[in-house]
């Protein structure tokens, strides 16, 4: 049985899984979330970060505005499911997502520049004021997630290196930092192996430490004669040296099957940002991007994904 490393939530969002449904990730059944209508002049909003924050839950959400310029607000909620977002813009930018360390929220997001996309860091103790760090990569990165403490006395930030465009290839880096300003030790993590991400790969939400492994949800890419198809899959990294992938799931975990998720502005995605962890159960709630569209919602446990992981293992 598998323990979560952290701090309980006791008011994590939950739906138990429908009896007799055979696979480890299950959607929330009031999906979507959140949607363009949670916000004026958005045109989506989508691919966003979660964390608790003083008893209730803070995020940092991607919106495209009408314009199609991409902005990133802040947003609460009580229960994790009904948001209040601001629509003060706090930075430019995509895809973020957020880790605690410390009693201090970090946020790592793709920042746009004149030369590509770079990976900006900010920190922010109430989620009010910001304090943006050096850029962690430059250029060109997507898919910058901090893992939520330091490994040998580092800070570890997953990267997946890329060009200007919409890269057609990709595979998972991750480099270490002694101070969130200076970053080296760069180490290769994984790249495609199964024909559902066999086009690229790159990290979801802050990994989730558990007392063997620590468990990374991921994205992985298919190009079909459709375009692309995004699906949520799993791996799991040795604790101290996490460039080390020990098992990997040889299929995806959850994949565009709803509605919401396989209509929208980008058909077929669901990208997973924020994974909330509860150590007192060991249930885990997924949020993730639908078709580039809105915000949905899925669950699991630590002992589901672990278990399926290890029975479909294609990293031996």
């Amino acid at each position: 049985m598998a323990t979560i490393i952290g701090n309980p939530i006791p008011n994590l969002p939950w739906q138990e899984k429908p009896q007799g449904f055979p696979y480890p990730v299950w959607r929330f059944g009031g999906n979507p979330i959140i949607t363009r209508d949670n916000l004026f002049f958005a045109n989506s909003i989508f691919n966003s970060a979660v964390v608790p924050f003083r008893g209730r839950f803070a995020g940092v959400f991607r919106v495209d505005l009408r314009t199609r310029d991409q902005v990133l607000v802040t947003g609460f909620s009580d229960d994790g499911v009904h948001w209040q977002l601001s629509e003060r813009r706090i930075f430019e930018g995509y895809d973020p997502r957020l880790c605690e360390i410390d009693g201090v929220y970090y946020l790592t997001w793709v920042k746009l520049t004149p030369h590509g996309t770079v990976i900006g860091v900010a920190y922010t103790e109430n989620f009010a004021q910001w304090t943006e760090l050096e850029e962690a990569s430059y250029p060109v990165a997507r898919n910058g997630v901090l893992f939520p403490r330091k490994i040998g006395g580092e800070y570890v930030l997953l990267i997946r290196p890329c060009d200007r465009g919409h890269t057609p290839y990709g595979d998972i880096f991750l480099m270490h930092s002694p101070d969130l300003t200076y970053w080296g030790k760069h180490r290769f993590v994984m790249s495609p192996v199964k024909n559902w991400e066999m086009t690229k790969v790159g990290a979801g939400p802050t990994p989730i430490e558990t007392d063997k492994y620590w468990l990374m949800f991921y994205h992985g890419v298919l190009t079909s004669c459709n375009g692309f198809s995004y699906s949520m899959g799993a791996a799991l990294l040795d604790k101290n040296e996490p460039w080390k992938v020990l098992h990997r799931a040889d299929s995806f975990l959850l994949g565009p099957h709803e509605t919401y998720e396989c209509v929208g502005d980008v058909p077929n995605v669901v990208f997973p940002c924020a994974a909330l962890a509860d150590s007192a159960t060991g249930r885990i709630a997924v949020y993730y991007g639908a078709a580039d569209t809105s915000v949905a919602l899925a669950f699991t446990t630590a002992d589901d994904v672990i278990d399926y992981v290890l029975a479909h293992d294609c990293a031996q």
